[in-house]
């Protein structure tokens, strides 16, 4: 596993256990978008330094090669001058500077592989902090309306259980009440009315039969009634009338 995708999973363990501990998961997917791009601006001077290093290291190469074929020229000047001793001077000073050239050759094989590999990374980072922030505004809305319906249902509730809810039902009770005692009302108004009118028929008939009685008793000769028999009569008007008050 490569340097930057252990970085990379350091990095989303960390996220989800960030976004699992956090009481604001808005803060913390913004916050670990400033760490991603933190790391960036870091892996940027490192490419830059490795770059420094490698053509630091490429102009060592190149001064040695230089000396080498240098010293070489000189090793020839002197041996066609008949020095040989010299010459063989000059041929110690061009091996040592060779080797020089062959290691910063090695190293600087090492270093632009080195460099590559953190161009590469810096891409990848490049193209998941891009990823990151697009997700980080998918999470936020999501989140975010989560938190809304969350709220909206907890209204909801207590709505359905609370105080509000129980004053609905009280004021629909009263109202149920209310409407009860006016049909009450309403139907002892009728009872009464229909009372009058059914007394008021009764006084109607009443008043026919003893309108009745008194055309018979016109149309009879009360000459006719045997003495003893009006006598009889008088005392029980009386007892009618007295029947009649006491009622």
């Amino acid at each position: 596993m490569g340097l930057f995708d252990r970085i990379w999973r350091a990095i989303r363990a960390n996220i989800n256990h960030l976004v699992g501990q956090a009481e604001d998961p808005e803060k913390i997917l913004e916050q670990t978008v400033l760490d991603m791009q933190d790391d960036l601006i870091q892996l940027r001077q490192a490419v830059a330094q490795a770059i420094a290093t490698q053509k630091r290291t490429e102009r060592q190469c190149s001064q040695a090669k230089s000396l080498s074929e240098e010293w070489y020229r000189r090793a020839q000047l002197a041996l066609q001058k008949g020095d040989e001793p010299l010459a063989r001077e000059a041929l110690t000073r061009r091996k040592s500077y060779q080797e020089t050239a062959v290691a910063m050759e090695a190293q600087l094989t090492q270093q632009r592989a080195i460099v590559t590999q953190l161009k590469q990374n810096m891409m990848k980072l490049e193209s998941k902090i891009s990823e990151a922030k697009t997700k980080k505004d998918l999470y936020i809305a999501r989140a975010r309306s989560a938190k809304a319906s969350q709220q909206l249902n907890e209204m909801l509730s207590n709505v359905g259980t609370g105080s509000a809810m129980n004053a609905f039902e009280r004021m629909e009770e009263k109202v149920l009440q209310l409407e009860a005692q006016s049909e009450a009302i309403a139907e002892l108004g009728t009872d009464d009315l229909e009372k009058r009118f059914e007394a008021l028929g009764e006084t109607n008939e009443i008043d026919a039969e003893l309108a009745s009685m008194k055309n018979q008793l016109m149309s009879g000769t009360p000459s006719q009634l045997p003495a003893s028999a009006q006598l009889d009569v008088d005392p029980e008007l009386e007892k009618l009338r007295s029947q009649i008050r006491e009622t």
